[in-house]
């Protein structure tokens, strides 16, 4: 009997480090594209995906931010930022490991546009300045792979 559940034991202990591993390499959402991999690091708009992986997702959101500023409706920008602040976070543990210097750029880029959007009162060229900044910056990691 004794025998039995130190056979059950061993069982369990290799079950439980073989689900961590699986549980250790898998990805947050914004790893999605296991193609891009396939397809030589190519993102669905054509563009190089950065050490970072896809971040189509991310620079989207920017976008939409950016064309909201761009017809300033700033209280429309800041609610829609807040989805990028959002996604970005939940994606942190998949993302910063693979290239923390860029994930540590393109987060400060990131907060300084939260922040300008989020001033007691905000105005249109600054929030411009920032989200275009934000997207040069989405943009200056494509094709760093």
């Amino acid at each position: 009997m004794r025998q039995i559940q130190n056979i059950i034991r061993h069982v369990a202990i290799v079950s439980s480090i073989c689900l961590l591993s699986i549980a250790a390499g898998c990805s947050k959402p914004a790893d999605k594209p296991a193609a891009n991999a396939a397809a030589g690091a190519v993102s669905t708009q054509g563009q190089a995906a950065s050490k970072l992986g896809d971040l189509s997702e991310f620079r989207n959101i920017a976008a939409d931010v950016a064309a909201l500023v761009d017809k300033n409706d700033l209280p429309g920008a800041k609610a829609r930022i807040k989805d990028l602040e959002t996604a970005w976070d939940s994606a942190e543990a998949g993302i910063k490991p693979r290239a923390a210097g860029d994930w540590h750029m393109l987060d400060k880029a990131i907060d300084r546009s939260l922040d300008t959007l989020r001033a007691s009162a905000p105005q249109q060229k600054d929030c411009k300045a920032r989200m275009d900044e934000l997207l040069k910056a989405f943009d200056s990691l494509k094709g760093n792979a």
